[in-house]
């Protein structure tokens, strides 16, 4: 937003101005102008946020308390082989064995509240912009949700690539998740038109995008590859960093041809 403008010139033009009716010259000039569109979504409160990221989360949280309700959880906390977390989770070997469908209801399973909320607070914060770049309309809302699931599938994909070996069950949405972060990330300095809206994306060498990238890969090497706790995983489990940074690239490349896919660019 610009910044109060003071209105300078000689007395003659200063009395002028304080005849007319409405406020006079000074750092206030500009408060008498109206927000722009853009300007009034920036600050849109909680309660206006848009509805397909909290589908999202109303999803994942209503799934975790099922979760608790049918005492899944707890089985899940003792690493139960029958707890659904498990059996709906994701790991390297079921590829191998043919099956795909952990890929995608991996993504709904979580290992405690620290784990849901965190994922939700997430997706609210990242998730919210990706929505109104998309658009409300169904095919916005539609591709909004495919690119949730698209980031988390290659999300899970990265994390086999990496651990092809292994057995532990990878869930959680936190993958999916980080695909708004990276997608987030190149929304932040737009570079604008002559009229002053937004065209197109931030591209991938703008600071903002390298230095969230960059803080993302140092996060995660910190919470996975050195083994620092930060209280968010799932039940005390490994964090599945992999996946984490597999979906911030997802989402950091595809989010330019989705929207441009829907004419929003």
């Amino acid at each position: 937003m610009e910044g109060a403008r003071v209105v300078e010139g000689d007395n003659g033009a200063a009395d002028s101005a304080g005849s007319r009716s409405g406020p006079p010259p000074g750092p206030w000039t500009d408060l008498a102008q109206p927000p722009s569109a853009e300007e009034v979504q920036i600050r849109e409160p909680l309660t206006r946020a848009p509805w397909p990221p909290l589908l999202i989360i109303a999803v994942l949280i209503g799934i975790y308390v099922w979760q608790i309700a049918t005492g899944d959880a707890a089985a899940c906390a003792a690493n139960d082989p029958a707890a659904a977390c498990v059996r709906y989770a994701f790991s390297a070997a079921q590829l191998k064995e043919g099956r795909y469908v952990g890929l995608l209801t991996a993504l709904f399973m979580h290992g405690s509240w620290a784990h849901v909320l965190f994922n939700s607070i997430f997706c609210l914060a990242f998730g919210a912009p990706v929505a109104r770049l998309f658009g409300l309309k169904a095919s916005g809302v539609f591709s909004f949700l495919m690119f949730f699931l698209v980031c988390g599938v290659i999300g899970n994909l990265g994390y086999a690539a990496m651990n092809p070996e292994g057995q532990a069950p990878v869930l959680g949405a936190s993958g999916a998740i980080a695909g708004f972060m990276g997608a987030a990330s190149r929304l932040v300095d737009r570079p604008k038109g002559p009229d002053g809206k937004p065209e197109g994306l931030a591209p991938f060498t703008d600071r903002t995008v390298v230095a969230m990238a960059a803080a993302w890969v140092v996060l995660n090497v910190i919470v996975g590859v050195l083994g620092v706790d930060i209280g968010f995983g799932a039940a005390g489990q490994p964090v599945a960093w992999e996946a984490h940074l597999w979906g911030y690239a997802a989402g950091l490349l595809l989010v330019g041809p989705t929207a441009r896919m829907l004419g929003r660019l």
